[in-house]
């Protein structure tokens, strides 16, 4: 999976740096644990796609898959796109940020970039549908060649095996994200052995390593299988994403070390083997990883391989709270439950939700396809749209900085060529499986707009029935209430005018406490917000002041902890957060055909998603004893 994959825990908070072997051994199981499984099932597509293990066929497809190695993940990722950060995080969400598409007028070219970073995050969902089905799948099929009497066993074992790990992640992540590392580390390490010794034993294949091998198989094998062989061949960099998702934590030096270092040459070099091998033995093309493998450790590599496959999803799993996460902060999905799975660790989120979503499109994956060679038709084409738009969006962010246009046009355009030949190769799966992806993005594009579209005609609407501060002000001066001791705090939406629920609450009650904070929690286009700049404080009058709060879109917005900075000040000396009632408003949205927007099936389609949003008060962390809510109908 590309953006946000990483395990929980790693990106949540700035945790103290490193040294770059040790972020490095984390980073292979966090990073790389995708790519790295790719092994199992990658060359195999590719050359059952170009016809069977022909020498040319194998020469092709190896020489193909080791070039797309090196010019896409290790050129295009590991030395150009990790460049393009937003105060060290990378991503789609980073991307987005940069280029401030979320603050955009509707209507120019910077709002239609949102539309297209949000169906690229939208993509990678189904990616991570995908990725877990046919990482474990393939992995058991290894036991089809000493025992092919327990093929029918493989789907319910992989079925087992995901709802165990989809059943485990209440309980958090910490330990397994320890032996993340290691455990890739001897797995990168065995891969690369294996397919050493079997280039040793075959060194013809290393001819594969001339370009010219897949550009000459690639033009004369006809145009039909010339895209199905790409379309298999771009398995092998399924996972290359997380490589600049991931760099925040990780930093760009540790991860372009652990490519380099370790990943790259463990892939070619078993990506040759496995060639070397159906030079060698075309039979083997049946399953060449696992006829790399000595028949004595072949029970023994299933597991194994079983594991890291295990580690691959664990990974895009925790990928999808980060990224569902970001997505909620900046406004593109309603509030969902948030659990947090280690007390000393707030990035270790758990978010029941999304987990038994993605649990069971998932399992919906492996039951409908049944096998990795099926799955493959349905795996690549969601992660070659999200290079591509990743490639456009990283140019703009460079012509943005100041880079030389023809620079930016010559290497961006070089790759994003590469990148749509392979998204054009992607799409001739459509029928074979494509769609299932393709119809989870779509899904998930669509709620994101609606609801990013649905809060925006919300807002203008409240901000409609609002009293600005000063008509407020004057009303109470010329209308004084009772005034009750101590504090309250009311939480709104907007960062000006008064709440709706305070206005309502004073024409009915005509009581007002002494002092009152009009609280706002804003999402801003960076990462993370320094402790100094978390809170800031507008006196209103009246015994009124607003306080606004900024967290970042890797942040979880925890209100209370900052109230009780901001509490410090003189302005607000005497107010004890943890004895205070906090106001909420609970609105109930009502779909109009009246109003224009949107039309009003999708009007009442946000109007179910705001209903069933998670309350602000648990979003924000709020003690329920100290919550009142205030019921407000909108229209919309």
């Amino acid at each position: 999976m590309a953006d946000a994959l990483h395990v929980p825990g790693l990106r949540g908070k700035q945790a103290p740096k490193k040294l770059p072997a040790a972020a490095m051994l984390t980073a292979l199981g966090v990073v790389y644990g995708d790519i790295g499984t790719s092994t199992l099932y990658g060359l195999k597509q590719a050359v059952d796609a170009g016809g069977g293990a022909i020498p040319e066929t194998v020469l092709g497809t190896v020489s193909l898959i080791v070039w797309a190695l090196l010019l896409i993940v290790g050129l295009k990722y590991a030395i150009l796109i990790l460049r393009a950060d937003n105060h060290g995080e990378g991503g789609i969400v980073a991307l987005l940020a940069l280029l401030d598409a979320r603050h955009a007028p509707r209507g120019s070219w910077r709002s239609k970039l949102l539309v297209v970073g949000l169906i690229g995050a939208a993509l990678l969902y189904g990616d991570g549908v995908i990725t877990p089905a046919i990482s474990v799948l393939s992995a058991l099929e290894g036991l089809k060649i000493d025992a092919p009497a327990l093929a029918p066993l493989i789907v319910p074992l992989t079925c087992g095996i995901l709802v165990a790990l989809f059943l485990v992640q209440r309980k958090g992540t910490e330990f397994v994200g320890r032996i993340f590392g290691p455990v890739m580390l001897v797995w990168f390490v065995a891969i690369g052995l294996l397919g050493l010794v079997s280039i040793i034993r075959t060194p013809a294949i290393l001819a594969a390593i001339n370009p010219y091998y897949a550009v000459t198989y690639l033009l004369h094998a006809g145009p039909a299988i010339a895209f199905a062989v790409l379309g298999a061949a771009f398995l092998a960099l399924t996972g290359a994403e997380a490589m600049y998702a991931d760099m925040g934590h990780f930093g760009r030096w540790p991860i372009q070390l652990g490519w380099f270092g370790v990943v790259s040459p463990a892939l070619i070099f078993n990506y040759l083997g496995q060639g070397g091998l159906l030079l060698a033995d075309p039979h083997a093309a049946e399953n060449p990883f696992y006829h790399l493998v000595p028949g004595w450790a072949h029970y023994p590599m299933v597991a194994f391989a079983t594991l890291a496959t295990v580690i691959a999803s664990q990974s895009i799993i925790s990928g999808a709270y980060s990224l569902t996460q970001q997505a909620m902060q900046l406004g593109f999905l309603p509030r969902m439950r948030v659990q947090h799975t280690a007390s000393h660790e707030k990035g270790q989120i758990y978010m029941p939700v999304v987990n038994w979503l993605l649990a069971a499109g998932t399992l919906s994956a492996v039951l409908i396809f049944g096998s990795s060679d099926a799955l493959g038709g349905a795996y690549g084409i969601a992660v070659s749209l999200l290079m591509a738009v990743t490639t456009v969006l990283a140019a703009l962010v460079a012509l943005q900085w100041g880079y030389n246009p023809l620079l930016v046009a010559a290497a961006n355009g070089f790759f994003l060529i590469i990148e749509l030949i392979f998204v054009a190769a992607n799409l001739t799966k459509l029928f074979e499986g494509g769609w299932f992806p393709l119809m989870m993005a779509g899904v998930i594009a669509f709620l994101m707009l609606t609801w990013r579209t649905g809060w925006h005609l919300l807002e203008h609407a409240r901000s409609k029935l609002r009293q600005s501060e000063s008509q407020f002000v004057d009303w109470v001066f010329e209308n004084p209430p009772i005034r009750l001791p101590g504090a309250a705090a009311i939480f709104t939406a907007a960062s000006e005018g008064i709440p709706l629920g305070l206005t309502h609450h004073l024409r009915h009650n005509r009581v007002l406490h002494e002092r009152v904070l009009l609280i706002a929690s804003i999402s801003v286009d960076q990462p993370r917000v320094a402790a100094e700049h978390r809170y800031k404080l507008v006196p209103v009058g009246s015994g009124i002041t607003r306080v606004l709060f900024h967290f970042g879109f890797m942040e979880t917005p925890d209100v209370m902890q900052a109230l009780k900075r901001a509490c410090l000040e003189p302005e607000l000396r005497g107010i004890d957060p943890e004895n205070i009632t906090y106001y909420f408003r609970r609105v109930m949205v009502i779909a109009s055909a009246k109003a224009s927007g949107m039309a009003i099936w999708r009007k009442s389609l946000f109007a179910a998603m705001h209903l069933n949003a998670n309350l602000p008060a648990a979003y924000f962390g709020v003690p329920a004893a100290q919550v009142v809510e205030v019921g407000l109908e909108v229209e919309i």
